[in-house]
């Protein structure tokens, strides 16, 4: 690898272990949630001039945020034709002192900026879409044409979603904070979720060349800690922190040396992560005795079925049926109701799986989810129909976004094309 590729290589790692932070401590500094990804943007367009010249600095995103910072300055500076701008000015240069833990405190004693940040974006005078989304934005680095195809919404209208959000947040005055103790149950729903679906995006990348990103995994882990720590005494808090945590145990086993997508089935389950898995599953059991189920806990109890099992074929799949059953009525989505039918057609046979498949087709809510025709794929396939199982591969590959996933869906679609014959081809 040449010296232009390092850097290159360095920029990019930065960007996706620091980008959160940066733009976290420049909104909380300048109050302005444009100013700070422009700000953010133009650090790392300048890290990779720098670095180059210079060599990649130890502390990569202490650079960062402070050439992210001092940019941010000068813009101001040059904004500041009044009493109001200068005053602005005036707290960003108080910020390029050391570190004040008192100053940065905020009410609830909690002094992490991206955990602020969720807060902010979580607060309820916000649709709960663009909660997600302006997190995903601003947190996770994510771009609006990522964002949309998460939501299987236009690019335009996740854009307008996203001028709207910080528009609000800006007139509205939310403070960007973590809330006191009394406020916290009627934010704490969608901080989970965020929380939850910024893990979703780095196990399983909506689109890219890599099927896991894992640094997004691990924020998320870090966040949901962060926040069973602040609501210990919340179950569903617990259930979340366990349910990422037996997903996370078995991330390095989803892609094999290739990159390519490796299936709960065939991944090698002695290189889980134990220590993962017996923390998830304790924290469930500890969460479900508090006798208040919710969605992430059932989905944790799913995923501690799945890590329990010593092999695919010991895995209690009636039991993780009639648990996507109870999910359903906390979250009847068509998401779930697909999870179910793989579920329904594993304990009970493909014919099974194939008729709930058969329904949500149906309902059109899932029409360009590329998870939909693979599922149907795979029941066929498992049921010997390898002629229809292509097809159903087919419309797969025209849906989805993720290389990994489409070196997947090809390699299902010629095994079938194979066990047809030479009369199939061509």
């Amino acid at each position: 690898m040449s010296a232009t590729d390092d850097v290159e290589a360095a920029v990019a790692a930065a960007f996706r272990e620091e980008w959160g932070q940066v733009v976290a401590t420049l909104i909380r500094v300048t109050g302005d949630w444009d100013l700070a990804e422009e700000c953010a943007q133009d650090a790392f367009a300048q890290a990779l001039d720098r670095w180059r010249r210079d060599g990649v600095p130890r502390r990569p995103g202490a650079w960062l945020t402070t050439t992210a910072r001092n940019r941010a300055l000068d813009v101001l500076r040059r904004r500041a034709v009044g009493a109001a701008r200068l005053r602005e000015a005036a707290v960003l240069a108080r910020d390029e002192h050391p570190y004040d833990p008192e100053y940065d405190r905020d009410d609830g004693g909690v002094q992490d900026d991206r955990l602020r940040l969720i807060f902010t974006c979580c607060h309820p005078a916000l649709p709960v879409e663009a909660r997600v989304a302006l997190t995903l934005r601003t947190l996770a680095g994510l771009t609006t044409p990522e964002i949309a195809r998460a939501f299987l919404v236009p690019e335009a209208t996740m854009a307008q979603r996203l001028v709207r959000a910080k528009r609000k947040i800006r007139n509205a005055g939310i403070p960007y904070r973590v809330p006191p103790a009394h406020l916290l149950p009627e934010r704490t729903t969608g901080v989970l979720g965020v929380v939850y679906l910024l893990f979703n995006e780095g196990y399983a990348a909506t689109s890219g060349a890599e099927l896991v990103r894992t640094d997004l995994c691990a924020e998320a882990v870090r966040l949901a800690r962060l926040l069973a720590r602040l609501m210990p005494d919340e179950p569903e808090t617990l259930g979340l922190l366990a349910l990422l945590l037996l997903h996370d145990a078995r991330r390095h086993t989803r892609v094999d040396a290739a990159g390519d997508l490796v299936t709960l089935e065939d991944q090698d389950r002695t290189a889980w992560d134990r220590a993962e898995i017996d923390e998830g599953t304790a924290l469930v059991e500890t969460a479900l005795r508090r006798g208040r189920p919710g969605p992430y806990q059932i989905q944790a109890a799913i995923a501690a079925c799945h890590a329990g099992a010593a092999s695919a074929d010991e895995t209690d799949w009636a039991d993780i049926a009639a648990l996507y059953g109870a999910l359903l009525r906390f979250v009847p989505s068509a998401v779930v109701r697909l999870n179910r039918a793989v579920a329904v057609g594993m304990a009970e046979g493909p014919d099974a799986g194939l008729a709930l498949v058969a329904e949500l087709e149906r309902d059109g809510d899932l029409a360009d989810y590329h998870l939909l025709p693979a599922t149907r794929a795979d029941l066929l396939r498992r049921d010997g129909r390898t002629a229809e199982a292509a097809e159903a591969y087919e419309r797969a590959l025209e849906l989805v976004e993720n290389d990994s996933e489409r070196r997947f869906l090809e390699k299902r679609l010629a095994e079938c094309r194979s066990a047809e014959g030479p009369s199939s081809v061509g």
